[in-house]
């Protein structure tokens, strides 16, 4: 989409684009109040300073559209095609999918929800070590930590919106 396309997108279309970038009505919300933009410097701006007010509830309800890190999303929607594709590095061997199923068990029930990485350019061995170092964190830290993944996720998207 260029940025005169995305200027003049319907909310409704535009907003189903944003939802796949991050299921954050309120970040998408805030894109589309956003335009018309003059760049699309500007698009990443407005979306990254949204994507750092995330709550709580906005990083769970967005979760909810997240596979788990080395399984592979269903489905023919936006974001399973991008998820797929962000998990691209991720190693499909019987013992890397062993490894990252037991460290999704363990931060499952560390934290209540699901292990959440910008993946994209990461290696199997680099996801890991991050999932391990994750477990010892805080609540608070890693309520922080999931946020900012998020936000990287939805920026990431974004930025393929506007290729």
């Amino acid at each position: 989409m260029t940025l005169d396309e995305l200027n003049a997108a319907p909310d409704a279309e535009l907003r189903a684009l944003l939802l796949a970038c991050a299921d954050v009505p309120a970040w998408a919300e805030a894109v589309l109040a956003g335009r018309p933009y003059a760049d699309d410097a500007d698009v990443v701006e407005v979306a990254d300073k949204a994507a750092r007010e995330f709550t709580p509830e906005d990083v769970d309800r967005a979760l909810a559209a997240h596979p788990r890190i080395g399984e592979k999303a269903q489905g023919r929607r936006t974001e399973a095609a991008w998820s797929r594709d962000e998990q691209a590095g991720v190693s499909r061997d019987e013992q890397t999918r062993a490894a990252l199923a037991d460290g999704n068990h363990a931060y499952e029930e560390r934290f209540g929800r699901v292990f959440l990485i910008c993946a994209t350019g990461l290696s199997s061995e680099q996801i890991l070590s991050a999932l391990q170092r994750r477990l010892a964190h805080d609540d608070a830290t890693e309520q922080a930590v999931v946020a900012d993944e998020l936000r990287k996720i939805a920026l990431l998207r974004l930025r393929k919106v506007l290729d």
